[in-house]
């Protein structure tokens, strides 16, 4: 929690990289002061800790933290500038996303709903403004109970016009936040529709088709409804597009994204694998 309130506490590369140095040039006092077993004992403790350091999600927080820490200070000297708040609700909903409880998820979600809505103050017609505000009401809903109902409602009202003034955004953000949305909430007390999470899924990948979340959002909708041909379609559009997307969406930016994607796609493929009547069905996408 300390390192959430203050961003440069958290030990970065550059410290984990100071540990094993001193760790490596102590061994040999360690080996002369302990016996081998325990010199053992240590290693094996310490490699695990300088792995917990160094794993990807640990990696991807501690950049999510300091890019939000980096777009509230931003968001604190220009109070007018609305593409300053829009960024910083944008970078709020990405450090709920690594929040370790609910707690965490719900005060970056607040302070996202907050920017968005200072922007909106200066900028009315911001689909950005809108798409974050939207988003974060979204991440703050998971962090409540029956008073989620109302929270959702509310996003969907700002996506839908976030969806109207720039359907394009964050790759058809709007129409895949939609989709799923539609896709997830229950149909009785809720938004729930299979049929208007069909239409805003397929209208995500028709915006932004070479993007891979919006083609694995509709694979694994397709496989989750039986639909087979439909999932047959999507798998052979995400054989050709994953290796050149790969190619297209590189460097550290996108290193947590295709963590996620590729797990996703292999986890989908090795269920549609597992139908025979998916692989034997016309291969129809969208």
């Amino acid at each position: 929690m300390k390192c959430l309130s203050s961003p440069s506490c958290a030990c970065g590369p550059s410290q984990v990289c100071a540990r094993r140095h001193n760790l490596l040039s102590n061994l040999n006092h360690w080996a002369r002061k302990y016996s081998a077993l325990r010199v053992f004992l240590i290693l094996i403790a310490s490699a695990v800790a300088i792995h917990a350091w160094e794993s990807p999600t640990n990696r991807f927080r501690i950049a999510v933290i300091k890019a939000h820490a980096q777009a509230r200070e931003t968001a604190r000297t220009q109070p007018q500038d609305a593409p300053a708040q829009v960024q910083l609700s944008r970078q709020c909903f990405c450090a709920g996303e690594y929040a370790t409880n609910n707690s965490e998820r719900a005060l970056f979600a607040e302070q996202g709903i907050t920017a968005a809505r200072t922007a909106l103050v200066r900028a009315t017609n911001s689909g950005p403004a809108h798409y974050y505000l939207g988003i974060n009401l979204g991440q703050l809903a998971r962090t409540r109970g029956l008073s989620a109902l109302r929270l959702v409602d509310q996003m969907e009202g700002e996506v839908l016009k976030a969806q109207t003034l720039d359907p394009k955004q964050d790759n058809a953000g709007p129409d895949r936040i939609l989709g799923l949305l539609y896709r997830d909430a229950p149909s009785i007390g809720s938004v729930g529709s299979r049929a208007k999470a069909r239409h805003h899924l397929q209208q995500a990948a028709l915006v932004a088709p070479d993007f891979p979340e919006n083609r694995l959002n509709l694979l694994e909708t397709y496989l989750d409804w039986k639909d087979r041909p439909a999932a047959a379609g999507e798998l052979k559009v995400l054989e050709v597009l994953m290796p050149k997307a790969r190619q297209q969406l590189s460097g550290p930016e996108w290193e947590a994204d295709w963590l996620d994607w590729e797990a996703r796609y292999k986890k989908a493929k090795a269920k549609a694998e597992k139908d025979p009547r998916i692989l034997a069905a016309p291969r129809h996408s969208g």
